[in-house]
């Protein structure tokens, strides 16, 4: 696809431009940078098993409790690039996750630069449903019923099945049941933007601090927490409490959710597909406040 090409070709200009960076910088964390960048997000258990093949392989000392400290030695590199490494957990498992993601604002625009502008549209107005939704999902219903709403050029609902499944395809949503969320990436990538836009309706979870867009919330004090967090911080008790107010928690506790083995990820980046889609253009700028979720 479009966009895996875009990263490949990014990673290879990234991967130029730290060769001049640092003497800090080895053969090691090159290889580690353009792995998780031609991926763009990694499970935890993959990057730990990243960092050691990368350290053996270019016979660097590895320490598995080093990964952070590994991982710093290139975010310091990537500061001149308004560029990071960042670590972020699934809201739907509590999985963590790593990904190379733009900090400066005016690169948030480029998360969707392989779309064309009504789809852009789509995806904005779909965020739009998800994060002023009760539970941090909207129904695929809703969203196609959007398509021929669209301001910048109206779309066939066979078509916004199709750029539905691309979003789901390059990692910016989810899917589960017909229902969609932002995915893992779109939160660690638009955390900024997202708070920025959305300012009056999304919180950050009591307990981990990070931005919630599915949780529970408290019905005394309206605390919002990860699903996931629920899960560890209530683990074994039988008359749960909130953690703010101290009042009964009356939400059904989700299960932990076990972590996946160790695995490598392809060391070599992906191969691009045949540009199935039209030349696509930048994400311009969302306008206007969100009302306060009531």
């Amino acid at each position: 696809m479009l966009l895996m090409a875009q990263r490949v070709t990014a990673t290879l200009v990234l991967i130029q431009n730290i060769k001049k960076m640092g003497t800090q910088m080895t053969d090691s964390h090159r290889r580690f940078l353009q792995v998780l960048m031609s991926h763009g997000i990694l499970e935890g258990s993959a990057v730990r098993a990243l960092h050691r093949h990368c350290c053996e392989e270019h016979k660097v000392h590895y320490s598995h409790d080093k990964l952070d400290d590994f991982v710093s030695v290139i975010n310091v590199q990537l500061q001149s690039l308004f560029m990071q490494i960042r670590k972020g957990v699934s809201e739907d498992d509590g999985r963590q996750y790593y990904a190379l993601v733009n900090l400066a604002e005016t690169e948030i625009t480029k998360m969707a630069s392989d779309y064309a502008e009504n789809e852009l549209e789509l995806f904005r107005k779909t965020m739009d449903l998800i994060i002023q939704s009760d539970n941090g999902f909207a129904s695929s219903t809703s969203i196609l019923n959007l398509s021929d709403q669209l301001q910048s050029k109206k779309m066939k609902k066979k078509e916004a099945e199709q750029v539905l499944q691309n979003f789901v395809q390059d990692k910016w949503l989810s899917e589960k049941d017909g229902e969609y969320t932002l995915s893992t990436r779109c939160i660690m990538e638009m955390e900024n933007y997202i708070c920025n836009t959305y300012q009056d309706m999304v919180n950050k979870c009591n307990l981990c601090g990070t931005l919630t867009i599915q949780g529970q919330v408290c019905d005394t004090c309206g605390i919002q927490i990860h699903l996931p967090c629920v899960a560890r911080y209530f683990k074994g008790h039988t008359e749960p409490h909130c953690p703010n107010c101290n009042d009964f928690w009356s939400h059904e506790i989700p299960a932990l959710h076990q972590a996946d083995s160790p695995h490598l990820p392809s060391t070599a980046p992906k191969e691009a597909a045949p540009a199935a889609r039209e030349k696509r253009r930048a994400v311009p700028s969302t306008s206007g406040r969100r009302p306060s979720r009531s």
